[in-house]
């Protein structure tokens, strides 16, 4: 709560001055949780020790939001560009969608070096498919995540391939008040997989495109057009027989596909990995 002036030379600014800050704990956001449609996106952006807290609510609340699980398709657990953080947290969160089995294990060079992780029952999805998405920025715990509910086929892992950080580093005091990094183990997921320098590679490669900044208006406008149907055009018939019910069905299916058409655009990863588990629900019985 203590103030402090700081002095700030800006390149605009024709003599440095002076700005007022007051001191106070900056709390991250481990995880942000959401539903599109009847998907419930969980963006896990660190491992800290908010993680797991942060992700048992957000599932807990969006799940009620929908009124109750059947009304939900799956989840997307979102680990683009998180640099990893606390173990612990990446084996809870790995816990929460595995009901059984190795999460994972650390080999040094000495056989006695090593550490296993194992699951617990229970399972926050409740048996509903899960889609990770990665890319080259997760790294570390992104990665024992992904990989642990790869091997274990609870989740589909989408986008393009992970970092590869998968050593363990041991804080190694010196003399002189010093100290050194020092990696003793790797890190290896419940099939025996090495994630360092190779990283997690995903089930489905989807890139993110690179929007182009050359399109025009026109280019946009001919897209439109190839999506346009019978009841777009001008003079087209109407349908006598539609009840209110239906044109209210109609008004809802035109506006999601146009929030579908958004996401498209904004992150299409994000669009494919939704667009996955409405396809994986229309073949799998309701649970």
């Amino acid at each position: 709560g203590s103030e402090i002036v700081i002095t700030v030379v800006r390149e605009s600014e024709p003599e440095p001055f002076d700005i007022k800050i007051i001191r106070d704990t900056i709390k991250l956001t481990a995880v942000r949780d959401k539903t599109i449609g009847e998907t419930i996106v969980m963006r896990v952006s660190t491992f800290n020790d908010q993680t797991y807290p942060n992700l048992e609510d957000g599932i807990t609340k969006q799940i009620e939001a929908a009124g109750g699980i059947e009304n939900i398709n799956g989840f997307v657990v979102d680990l683009r560009n998180n640099p990893g953080g606390l173990l612990s947290q990446a084996i809870k969160v790995s816990d929460a969608f595995l009901e059984k089995g190795e999460i994972v294990s650390t080999r040094g060079r000495a056989p006695e070096d090593g550490d296993r992780w194992n699951a617990r029952t229970g399972d926050l999805a409740q048996g509903k498919p899960i889609v990770v998405l990665i890319n080259g920025g997760s790294a570390s715990a992104s990665e024992i995540v992904a990989g642990a509910l790869q091997d274990h086929r609870r989740a589909i892992v989408v986008g393009t391939k992970s970092f590869g950080k998968g050593s363990v580093q041991t804080i190694m005091p010196v003399a002189g008040d010093g100290a050194m990094r020092l990696t003793t183990a790797r890190y290896y997921t419940p099939s025996g997989r090495s994630i360092q320098a190779l990283g997690v590679s995903p089930d489905i490669i989807v890139e993110q495109p690179r929007k182009d900044p050359n399109s025009t208006e026109e280019d946009t406008a001919e897209v439109e057009g190839a999506t346009r149907t019978e009841a777009d055009l001008r003079g087209s018939l109407d349908n006598d027989s539609l009840s209110d019910a239906d044109r209210e069905q109609i008004e809802q299916e035109r506006a999601r596909a146009e929030e579908a058409a958004k996401l498209r655009d904004e992150d299409f990863q994000l669009s494919y990995a939704i667009d996955l588990l409405k396809g994986l629900s229309t073949i799998q019985p309701a649970q």
